[in-house]
């Protein structure tokens, strides 16, 4: 009697299961609850910051208008004219000369005040809770109640020239070509110094105490070890300061609106993002705004970058 065994199935491979996993493992990462955790500030950064920036990149090679909502209108293609008009404009190339100005005066003065300011205050100071409110008090104010006080001291009829008497500039601080911008220079410097000062005296938490000991018993002085142990000890935080300075200086827009009424006088206080909000919505040209949008952030990375690199190395 014949009998007839039955084949036996092949034992399954487990390579099905590891692609898949291994696809998974790439596209989701080890661990696929960071994606999850890092995925609503992801989708925020597209909505606020990718997406308008593609949007004004695309509008600055097009005709682009305002219209009425809902309203279909054509917009045509222009290539590079935009980029054209707005570099052969002398009203942008004042705008552009004028933030290089500010940032001349208050990328320097904000990083050696804060610094100078932050190790004093590290120090056994009497007071010293005091004065780091005092200092971070401006930062936290609103601008349009602190540009009121600057405009009672600087004004034409101000109390600085009333102290100053015939010393005083004519014209005066706010309406002078020369004056103007150094003027909004110093006010942006006084009002984000206690933010800078912070970023500093957190910077000094991580220098050891006993470089400063060390330094002593050689016989160095306080000049000398601020300069070889503080200045090198904080390094990424003035690289920080510096960028972070670069793009107070590439939005600048509330100080000059509000202290020189629009970039006055005759543009020696516009800035570029003060002309674009000119250009786009005072006069309804979005499309030359969007392409002074699209250069100043050209420039301003450029910018960072290299003071960033030349910090790093040093």
């Amino acid at each position: 009697m014949s009998t007839t065994t039955a084949p036996r199935p092949a034992p399954s491979s487990g390579k099905a299961p590891e692609a898949r996993s291994g696809v998974l493992t790439t596209v989701l990462g080890r661990q696929p609850l960071g994606l999850a955790f890092a995925a609503p500030y992801a989708v925020f950064l597209v909505l606020i910051f990718a997406y308008p920036v593609g949007l004004a990149v695309w509008i600055s090679f097009h005709d682009y208008f305002f219209t009425a909502p809902g309203v279909a209108v054509d917009r045509p293609f222009v290539g590079l004219d935009n980029y054209t008009a707005v570099l052969g404009d002398p009203e942008v190339h004042k705008a552009f000369l004028n933030v290089a100005v500010f940032l001349v005066i208050n990328v320097p003065l904000t990083v050696v005040l804060s610094l100078v300011l932050a190790t004093a205050l590290n120090g056994a100071v009497r007071g010293r809770i005091f004065f780091r409110v005092c200092y971070f008090v401006p930062y936290i104010s609103a601008s349009v109640a602190v540009v009121a006080v600057w405009l009672f001291l600087f004004s034409n009829g101000g109390f600085v020239n009333q102290l100053l008497g015939p010393l005083a500039p004519d014209p005066s601080w706010l309406i002078n070509k020369g004056l103007a911008m150094p003027l909004i220079a110093l006010f942006v410097t006084w009002k984000q110094l206690g933010f800078f000062i912070l970023l500093y005296l957190a910077a000094l938490q991580n220098v050891g105490k006993e470089l400063y000991e060390s330094a002593a018993m050689d016989g160095a002085g306080k000049l000398g070890s601020f300069m070889n142990i503080t200045v090198p000890g904080v390094r990424p935080a003035t690289t920080l300061v510096v960028i972070l300075s670069i793009i107070t200086g590439a939005n600048l827009f509330t100080e000059p609106y509000l202290l020189t009424n629009g970039g006055g006088p005759n543009g020696a206080s516009a800035s570029p993002v003060l002309l674009m909000y000119q250009r786009g919505i005072e006069q309804g040209n979005p499309d030359t705004a969007a392409a002074i949008g699209v250069l100043l952030m050209i420039a301003f990375l450029i910018i960072a970058f290299v003071n960033k690199r030349f910090l790093e190395r040093d």
